[in-house]
């Protein structure tokens, strides 16, 4: 069985640095260098705000839940909230992965999951209709570079 961590969190801004200290104590034990693992947080911060910005709109407060695991290889984060999803209508530039466009093209506050695609080696968006959205970053282990 691969080591993981669980953790879920209300989707408010005050509570994203248990998530990056989380996210940088598994990632030092996992063997990442520190310039990875600066990448990462900003990564899940990025994932996690889309989330406490988004999915909750209409709602007080929800959660978000996150795992991090390890397989030897790659660190995989899973970022899960349970409020509204994006929908991917095709059209080109609404910021969903596939729908590629030039950085130029953005629109502001549209570059979330671009960043998120620059930092990781992988990432996976998932828009449920009613499961809210779920999106997966993985970053391979380099063995590269100064380990924390």
């Amino acid at each position: 069985m691969n080591p993981f961590v669980s953790i879920t969190i209300p989707a408010e801004a005050e509570y994203l640095d248990i998530v990056r200290l989380s996210l940088y104590s598994f990632a030092t034990k996992a063997g990442f260098s520190f310039e990875e693992i600066e990448d990462m947080k900003v990564a899940v911060s990025e994932a996690c705000n889309n989330a406490i910005l988004h999915a909750y709109r209409d709602a007080d407060t929800g959660m978000i839940d996150l795992r991090l695991e390890n397989d030897g290889e790659q660190l995989v984060i899973t970022v899960q909230d349970y409020g509204h999803s994006f929908v991917n209508t095709g059209v080109p530039g609404n910021g969903v992965p596939g729908e590629r466009e030039e950085i130029s093209e953005l629109s502001v506050g549209g570059l979330g999951i671009f960043l998120m695609e620059a930092l990781m080696d992988e990432v996976q968006v998932d828009t449920g209709s009613t499961t809210g959205t779920r999106i997966v970053l993985s970053k391979r282990l380099s063995r590269k570079g100064e380990r924390v």
